[in-house]
This record gives structure tokens, C-alpha cells and sequence, in this order.
């Protein structure tokens, strides 16, 4: 054989060469002769080529098989960050999927809240006197702005229109700023027919007795029904009955040797004079008679 047969002869067996680990693989079948120990006969087996005695060199050295990866677990999505994000978009934080931030770009970017229709001038002005009519004290502009839901800055120029509007009409009433608000009086001009219509018929005078036993329970406080009509030289049980029932006495307690009720004025008591407390009674003294020495002693 020549030398160039020889170089062709071993390039083809070169190219059909086949690495072992690329070879398939038959499938083992156990026979009844493995299982007897026999040897299987010699059709069965499979033929061992023949190694050429000089095996070609192979033209390249075969890369080793790389081995399969693992599995990657898939990372949640992001919404897109950098120059591609939206406008305003905040950077996802680690480990937050796309539903996450959906959702919480939602709750960050809700529509506020429309603000509540703007009423017409007639319509705040009537609500306004409608609110006045009600009040007990003195009420801010600030607290009818949050009350009505409008602008503070319309309801102090409504209520000087609503005042100046009563007092060129000639009302029986105004409208006034007082202690930090706006609230109805009457006018001064017609204070005595007020003053009738509240006193007449709606207040009942105290008797006499009835104001000695006040006075006694203002100077004696606390004391008992016993006490009173001591000083007094009668009995008093239904006059304190009656002064209980006005609101100008109250019960505080009893007396720990006796067990009987005391007595006290009230507020109302107070209110009544004009009095901040007790302590601001006059003092007994200038309206004693002179002989009171001898008038105790004579009562002894």
C-alpha cells in the first residue's frame, strides 16, 4: 500500500471514529442462559471490532460533555426601572412582584376625593341664618366653613352682608360678632319688651319665709332641718322642701352624730345673686340690731 492510500485510508477511519461516550448504547436483555450461567451462544454476542493496529490519530481532541445546569428558579417580575420606567415610577424594592407594585401604585395613585359642589350665594346665605337660628354660643367662620364644606374665605363676607341686610331691613334682631364668632341678639332698643316677656308670669317670688331659710342655709351651710328651725323658732320642713324643688338647695350628706340630712345652696343659688361663691356674701354684722346679746340670752 502506498503511502497516500494509507493517509486516506486512515482519514476515513479518522472521521468515522465515534468517542465511547457517544456510542449508543444496546439494551441489556438478561437470557435464559445468564440466568443458567451458560454462556450465551455465539450469534448472541455482539462482535468486538477489530482495532486497526496503527488506530488513527484524531484531528481534534473531543471537549468533554458539560454537565446539565440546575434548574433556575425564575425571578419575580419588576416593573421596567431607569429610562424605559414611568414617569414617577419609584424603584421596585427586592423581591416584589409586578401584582405587588400594582397594587400599590394603585393605593398611592387613587383619584383624591372631588370636592363637594360650590352653593350659590342664596343658597349659603340661607344655610348660614338656618345654623344662626340654632346655636347656643358664639360659632367661627371656620367652624361653619367645615360645617357647609365650602371656602372659609366666602363665609366672613356672607355673614357681613347677612348683618348689614338686618340692620338696613330694621329686624327686631342682628347679627353680631362676639367671643371669637357670630351669633343673633336682639336689639338693645327692645330690651324692656324682652325683659317683660321673660320675667311676666314665668318667675314666682319667694316668700319671706322661705328667704329667712335661705338666708340661714347661705350663712350656716352645712346644716340641718333641725338647725334651720332652731334659729328660725319654727319649723321649716316644707319650706326646704319647696327651696329643694326651686333648685336653690341641695342635700350633701348627713351628720355623723345624728344621722340627719345637710343641707346647701347651689349653683343656681349663685347664679341667681350674681355671686362667684359664698365666701362673696355680705357680711351679718351692719344688719344686726344693737340689742342682739340680750335677744340671745332672752331666747336662752
Amino acid at each position: 500500500m502506498s503511502s497516500d492510500e494509507r493517509r486516506d485510508s486512515l482519514a476515513d477511519q479518522a472521521a468515522a471514529w465515534v468517542p465511547p461516550w457517544q456510542r449508543p448504547t444496546a439494551p441489556s436483555a438478561t437470557s435464559d442462559a445468564e440466568v443458567l450461567g451458560e454462556s450465551p451462544p455465539a450469534a448472541a454476542q455482539e462482535p468486538v471490532p477489530s482495532e486497526p493496529s496503527n488506530p488513527p490519530e484524531p484531528a481534534e481532541s473531543p471537549a468533554p460533555q458539560a454537565l446539565p445546569e440546575p434548574p433556575r428558579v425564575p425571578e419575580p417580575a419588576r416593573l421596567p426601572e431607569g429610562p424605559g420606567a414611568p414617569a414617577g415610577a419609584e424603584p421596585a424594592p427586592p423581591g416584589e412582584s409586578v401584582p405587588e407594585r400594582a397594587s400599590r401604585t394603585r393605593r398611592r395613585a387613587a383619584p383624591a376625593p372631588e370636592p363637594p359642589p360650590e352653593l350659590d350665594d342664596a343658597e349659603l346665605r340661607g344655610a348660614l341664618e338656618a345654623i344662626l337660628l340654632v346655636v347656643d354660643e358664639p360659632v367661627s367662620e371656620l367652624v361653619l366653613a367645615q360645617v357647609l364644606e365650602q371656602p372659609a374665605e366666602r363665609i366672613g363676607p356672607m355673614l357681613d352682608e347677612i348683618a348689614a341686610g338686618y340692620t338696613a331691613a330694621g329686624h327686631g334682631f342682628e347679627l353680631r360678632r362676639a367671643a371669637g364668632g357670630w351669633r343673633l341678639y336682639t336689639r338693645p332698643e327692645y330690651a324692656t319688651h324682652v325683659e317683660r316677656f321673660v320675667l311676666d308670669g314665668q318667675s314666682v317670688r319667694l316668700t319671706q319665709a322661705a328667704l329667712e331659710t335661705l338666708a340661714v342655709v347661705a350663712y350656716k351651710q352645712p346644716v340641718t332641718r333641725s338647725r334651720i328651725s332652731a334659729i328660725r323658732g319654727v319649723n321649716c320642713d316644707g319650706v326646704i322642701r319647696t327651696l329643694v324643688s326651686r333648685g336653690l338647695v341641695e342635700e350633701c350628706g348627713t351628720e355623723p352624730d345624728s344621722g340627719a340630712f345637710l343641707y346647701r345652696t347651689t349653683t343656681m343659688f349663685l347664679e341667681k345673686l350674681g355671686l362667684n361663691s359664698v365666701d362673696d356674701l355680705p357680711p351679718l354684722a351692719p344688719f344686726l340690731p344693737d340689742d342682739v346679746e340680750e335677744l340671745a340670752d332672752a331666747t336662752r
